[in-house]
């Protein structure tokens, strides 16, 4: 069985935020990929963003600073 590690996921409201979040993320040389939500994250859209929780720093403001709404940002063990 797999350890889990601590990981970054952040949750989205609907579907439309979390693909432009991937699609920025991707055309910005951003960290991290879209997931499953996990059973831990009760909100959100179903879909989410997972990075390392180092990552944190500089996603949030990038996200913010391109206008990209997220419900929240949580550290997991996945």
């Amino acid at each position: 069985m797999r350890e889990k590690r601590p990981a970054l996921v952040i949750a989205f409201e609907n579907v439309t935020d979390a693909l432009a979040v991937e699609k920025h993320c991707q055309a910005n040389g951003l960290p991290g990929r879209i997931i499953p939500i996990p059973r831990e994250i009760t909100a959100g859209c179903g879909l989410a963003w997972k990075a390392e929780p180092g990552d944190r720093d500089a996603l949030l403001p990038a996200l913010d600073g391109a206008g990209l709404a997220c419900s929240g940002s949580y550290i997991v063990l996945l």
